[in-house]
């Protein structure tokens, strides 16, 4: 996507997570609510299990899909279904204080996307809650579409995902720009 011909731009897309969303909810489904279980479901104490689970992360790495699909993990450590967990955390959810004027500005000059690499079973999270801080509605004017790479691609946020993304909205790639926080998948592979 050309990042410098902005009188063709149509869509503003946003990354979620760590550029609209604070890391916090995932970060305790990560980091301490599925280390807990993993802890009750093999008995031992949460620092034993967290260095495991850590260390399984750590197997896979962020450049795989599997590293962010919640489903692969709870059905890897034998901790059944992923429901309860993400409920439990839901009062980590939180914004930066600039997401919902971000928002507000560009929905009324441009159609708002999100496009993530968080998975399905986070977006609703956070992407309701978004939604009503910004006072918008996910349906009719100042709705959001929203795009998994993970889920709806099963991908990482490649340059052929972007171009699909493109595609998917009917648009050109220097019709876009996209606003995120990580330099290759964010910033590298939409301008690839």
């Amino acid at each position: 996507m050309n990042r410098s011909n902005n009188n063709r731009l149509k869509v503003i897309s946003f990354d979620m997570e760590g550029t609209l969303a604070t890391p916090d909810f995932s970060n305790e489904v990560w980091h301490r609510g599925i280390p807990s279980l993993y802890a009750e479901v093999h008995g031992m104490e949460f620092d034993e299990a967290r260095k495991i689970v850590t260390a399984k992360y750590n197997e896979i790495g962020d450049q795989r899909p599997e590293w962010y699909d919640i489903k692969y993990w709870f059905s890897r450590f034998g901790l059944g279904d992923h429901k309860a967990l993400m409920e439990s955390c839901r009062s980590k959810i939180s914004y930066y204080t600039e997401a919902k004027e971000a928002l507000r500005f560009f929905v009324r000059r441009y159609e708002v996307v999100i496009v993530s690499s968080s998975t399905r079973e986070f977006l609703p999270y956070l992407v309701d809650g978004l939604l009503q801080l910004a006072g918008l509605s996910n349906n009719g004017k100042g709705s959001l579409r929203v795009f998994s790479s993970i889920s709806d691609y099963g991908s990482l946020k490649t340059p052929s995902f972007y171009l699909k993304v493109c595609q998917e909205l009917g648009i050109q790639p220097e019709e876009m720009a996209h606003v995120g926080d990580n330099l290759i998948f964010d910033y590298l592979n939409p301008g690839a």
